[in-house]
């Protein structure tokens, strides 16, 4: 069965194309959201290849901002409006690069028994959980652009009492749970999800870094959570505290290779190449098993 790539972009359209290339095989389908506020234009390269297409709704991104969700759930969508019943749609930024070859990511996914790869903490004591509770508690405007935005958000969160679910729920979500591999069941089960229920939309709207939250709370507070798998494939190096990931460079190729992983982030052509560079040097195919789809 199909597979869809989704890539969410925003800058260096040259590494967003090598990316693109490097994923070409007969049985992917990559779908491009760039950013709306970027002039589309300067990704023209990626029109050359085969089996790419750019999502067509896109939205302007803000970091932080349920505008990135939306523009995930835009992609999604529209994969799925395709018809094309993938077996699994990949959701991965422009600035992520594959650490094995296509047709070993192709070979890994359509031996998959419906697995949902996602990530998320498990415990309450974590450094993503202690800040958690203020991404829905306290006002966010993020998405909003207007004189005096931040001292109206400083004013709401003094006078307002704290926010609460519209519905009881239990959270889900990491550094990490923003990029995943859903099953085509699951990502139906999303969409229909929140285009049921207007009032969570309407919360949401409120909230900050719902990419890292919201999707797998859905799926794991269902009957699909049997299926998960709490990794999402993904190699990402927190370990300079700071708001995002280390760019990684030369020096992380061996700690990206024992990793295991069948993608890693984040780069950035700007800083560094020699790093890719060394991946497709290494020709990785079945030389190091990634994760089993049994755990």
């Amino acid at each position: 069965m199909r597979i869809a790539h989704i890539i969410i972009a925003h800058k260096n359209p040259e590494q967003v194309l090598r990316l693109a290339t490097k994923l070409l095989h007969s049985n992917f389908d990559i779908f491009v959201h760039i950013d709306a506020k970027i002039e589309i234009e300067i990704f023209d390269g990626l029109r050359k290849l085969p089996n790419v297409f750019f999502i067509k709704n896109r939205i302007n991104c803000n970091w932080g901002g349920y505008s990135l969700l939306e523009g995930i759930l835009s992609s999604l969508k529209e994969v799925l409006d395709s018809n094309n019943n993938y077996k699994y749609i990949n959701l991965i930024s422009g600035q992520d690069y594959p650490v094995y070859n296509a047709e070993y990511i192709n070979d890994f996914f359509n031996s998959s028994p419906d697995k949902i790869y996602i990530s998320y903490e498990n415990s309450p004591d974590s450094n993503w959980w202690k800040d958690a509770s203020k991404r829905y508690e306290k006002y966010h405007l993020t998405d909003y652009n207007f004189k005096g935005k931040y001292l109206i958000e400083k004013i709401l969160n003094v006078i307002m009492p704290k926010r609460n679910f519209p519905t009881a729920t239990t959270l889900y979500g990491s550094n990490k749970a923003c990029w995943w591999a859903l099953t085509h069941e699951s990502a139906k089960f999303v969409l229909s999800k929140l285009n049921d229920d207007p009032k969570l939309i309407r919360f949401l709207r409120l909230c900050w870094g719902t990419d890292e939250f919201v999707i797998p709370t859905i799926i794991m507070n269902s009957s699909l959570k049997k299926h998960v798998v709490n990794n999402n494939l993904r190699y990402i190096n927190w370990s300079e505290g700071k708001a995002h990931p280390k760019i990684l460079d030369i020096t992380d190729y061996e700690d990206i290779i024992q990793s295991k992983m069948l993608f890693s982030r984040k780069f950035d052509s700007e800083i560094d190449t020699s790093v890719m560079d060394k991946i497709d040097d290494s020709h990785l195919d079945i030389q190091i098993m990634p994760l089993k789809n049994d755990a």
